[in-house]
This record gives C-alpha cells, structure tokens and sequence, in this order.
C-alpha cells in the first residue's frame, strides 16, 4: 500500500511544485497583498490533500487583523498546515531557505527568516515583524526553535514575543497534534537526522493522517504587554504543552 501511494502521490506532488514555482514567477509580481494570500492558502489546501493529511481545527482562531501565532513545532508540514486555516507569514531559522525548492518558495511566501548566526539577527527579525504586523498580517512563531516527537514540548525562546509586545497585538497559542491511524503518533516528526526528501517520502507512502490544531484562548495586546516577554513566553508554553499532552499516547 505505501509503494502505491507513493506511485500516486509523488507525481501529484512534483506538478504541486512546479505549478507553484510558476505561479511565483508569473503570477506573483501582479498581485497585491490579499491576493498572495490567497494563492498561500490555496496551495497549502492542495498540498495537504495531496499528501493525505487531514487538518482537523478545534476552537476559534483569529481569521483577521494582525497577531502572533504561537505553536509547537513537529514538522516541515507545520507550515502548511496552518497555512491551510489562515495565510501565514512564519519567522523561520534560516536553514530553511536552503531547502530545496521548498525553502525558495516559502521565501516568496513572505516568511521571516532568522539567522542565528548573526548577532544584529534578532534586532533585523523584530523589525521585520514589527513591519508585518503594522500591515495587518498573522505572523506564525515556534519558539522552541526546532522540531520535537510532537508528544510534547521543548523551552521557548522568549525573544521573538518582544515584537508582538511593541506591536500591541494580541498573541493565540496554537497546539499541534499528530495521527497515524487515529492513534498519537511521531511517524512524521522532522527529527534526528532525516533529511526534507526522507520525511516527504515517509508522507507521501502514508495513510490515515490526520493533524488536529487546537487554537486556545487569544491573549490581547493589553495581557500581553502586562506579563512581558518572559513571562509571556512561560505562559504560553504552559497552555500549549498542556494541550499538546491532552491526548498524548
């Protein structure tokens, strides 16, 4: 069975990138802001068919104006997964724009990339995002800074939570939670030392997906800026990893 998909499926995803690549370089250039998202969207909808995940979304998540969503971080999918609910313009580590194909087009997707390396990297990110958020955008942050068995969750890093403070926007933390075959599973964790070609084999030759995301209660701006970004960082990690333990195996 995972021979036939991947026979099914890998095709499916090869015209998803090269429509995508070409929509970018055509398209892309003559549309407005709304516009480009709705084509993100779009194509993160298709993936996630294509690759036979199902999102399954629990509770209310802001759908409009700007705000900092916060999530846990499992895998490269987590990106389109919450891109599939609402446009998403995500601070990511800047390995990712190394990626194959995948990193160029989530560049041109808007995302925000961090290099850690740097040491005015910070300082250049909280700009950026400042600039996003002044243009109405959700931004989506995994403070943990890397990927986990998606079971439960690694220390946040509080420094990016500064930008939203500024802002004066609110902040939604988001819990991702992921199924094989209606049981908890990290069949499709990024983790160790798999490469991005390993994981999309591992997805594409996989049935029964399915990738609840939760989104809790909305912290607003004022909330936010009374508990500060230490403490901001420590409360969301809190509700999330509680979330993210709810159903845990």
């Amino acid at each position: 069975m995972g021979l036939l998909l991947f026979v099914f499926r890998a095709p499916l995803v090869i015209l998803w990138i090269a429509s995508s690549l070409l929509s970018v370089a055509v398209v892309y250039p003559f549309l407005p802001l709304a516009g480009r998202n709705v084509m993100n969207q779009s194509w993160s909808r298709a993936l996630m068919k294509i690759c036979g995940v199902r999102v399954c979304v629990h509770g209310q998540p802001m759908m409009s104006g700007a705000s900092l969503w916060v999530s846990n971080h499992v895998s490269w999918i987590d990106i389109f997964i919450l891109s599939s609910v609402r446009c998403v313009a995500f601070v990511a580590k800047s390995e990712i724009r190394q990626w194959p194909v995948i990193g160029w087009l989530v560049a041109k997707a808007g995302t925000v990339f961090l290099n850690r390396r740097q040491r005015q990297a910070i300082k250049e990110v909280s700009s950026q995002m400042e600039h996003r958020f002044a243009r109405g955008e959700v931004l989506g942050l995994f403070a943990e800074g890397t990927t986990s068995t998606g079971f439960d969750i690694l220390p946040f890093r509080s420094s990016l939570f500064d930008p939203a403070i500024h802002s004066s926007v609110s902040v939604q933390p988001v819990a991702l939670r992921f199924y094989h075959r209606g049981v908890r599973s990290g069949r499709l964790a990024f983790v160790g030392e798999q490469t991005l070609v390993q994981n999309l084999c591992i997805l594409i030759s996989t049935t029964q997906v399915m990738v609840e995301v939760e989104f809790l209660p909305v912290l607003s701006a004022d909330h936010c800026r009374e508990l500060g970004r230490a403490k901001l960082a420590a409360h969301t990690h809190d509700l999330i990893g509680k979330a993210v333990r709810q159903h845990g195996a």
